[in-house]
């Protein structure tokens, strides 16, 4: 079973500009108030738009790994 995670459980557990690290599926329920760099193993077009619109970033998990090898202040959100 994979993971899904809405874009209102982002935005509770994060603050602007983190990096935030999902192990499966972003879904776009909820509303983001504040930039984040979120990877994913898939994005839902709807969580695409809204991460895009508040100036936010979308990720593949190898993209992540390669910006930031060490993992320093990811937050696992799942």
């Amino acid at each position: 079973m994979r993971i899904a995670v809405n874009i209102s459980r982002i935005n509770r557990h994060s603050q602007e500009n983190d990096d935030v690290l999902v192990p499966g599926k972003v879904l776009g329920a909820g509303i983001l108030g504040h930039p984040v760099k979120v990877a994913a193993v898939d994005f839902s077009d709807q969580a695409r738009a809204k991460i895009l619109e508040a100036k936010g970033k979308c990720l593949s998990i190898p993209d992540l790994v390669e910006m930031n090898p060490k993992g320093t202040n990811v937050k696992l959100i799942g």
